[in-house]
């Protein structure tokens, strides 16, 4: 008698974690709920950009002290989400069999996206405490501070939050291939959007990357099996 091997499929085994679409649209609609006080929908003045003089925002954090706050409150609440997103999304990869750097650029790109995001809540929050208002030198400090961590800080590694998932999904056949281009694009955009720091014009690409970003992550979150099939050598005698 001789002994072969052939693979015998076993049944498909679920990945064990949230639902990565669901944090993923949970992320979103906490961010856009935040965005509405201190927009269009919020009233005037509306946030400042970081064009605008320095005696503008401090007007705007005096007058619209609360609405910074219920700002800050659901968006620190959206970074949380993303960064249970981000988490989840790697380890999901990792499950189904991704060993490529990427996962863990996409690691990286998640958890400073969120580390940056808190930090502009907790600078945008500063900015309406008593008497910060009343100091445009110090309301001007804290408005940047939180602008560069928001802002490129927030789209260049949420870029490569993106790439990483996009790239090794794309070659792997996880993902449809339109996720993967979309999110591609979007990834370089948002490393794009580092020259902001150096030049006003780059930043519309701030938002470019974060808005279409959330549908990225709906979609990725949702189109990414949550099983997979392990083929185990079996022996046969004859």
């Amino acid at each position: 008698m001789s002994a072969s091997s052939s693979a015998v499929p076993q049944p498909r085994i679920r990945h064990q974690g949230p639902p990565a679409g669901m944090l993923a649209s949970l992320y979103a609609v906490l961010f856009l709920i935040g965005l509405a006080p201190v927009t269009l929908f919020g009233g005037k003045p509306w946030f400042p950009g970081p064009w605008q003089p320095v005696g503008d925002m401090a007007r705007f954090f005096e007058l619209r002290a609360h609405a910074v706050l219920l700002c800050v409150f659901f968006q620190f609440g959206a970074s949380v989400a993303l960064g249970l997103f981000t988490a989840t999304i790697v380890n999901q990869m990792r499950f189904l069999g991704v060993r490529a750097a990427g996962v863990n650029i996409a690691l990286f790109g998640g958890l400073a996206t969120v580390f940056d995001s808190f930090a502009a809540a907790f600078g945008s929050w500063a900015m309406v405490q008593s008497g910060a208002a009343q100091t445009p030198a110090l309301t001007s400090a804290l408005y940047y501070l939180s602008f560069a961590a928001g802002g490129p800080g927030f789209s260049v590694p949420m870029g490569l939050l993106m790439l990483g998932i996009s790239i090794p999904a794309l070659i792997m056949k996880l993902l449809p291939r339109w996720i993967c281009v979309f999110g591609i694009a979007l990834g370089v955009c948002g490393e794009l959007s580092w020259f902001a720091f150096l030049f006003h014009h780059a930043v519309p690409l701030i938002p470019l990357t974060r808005f279409p970003g959330m549908i990225f992550l709906i979609a990725a979150g949702f189109a990414l099996p949550r099983s997979t099939t392990v083929q185990r050598p079996a022996q046969a005698w004859h």
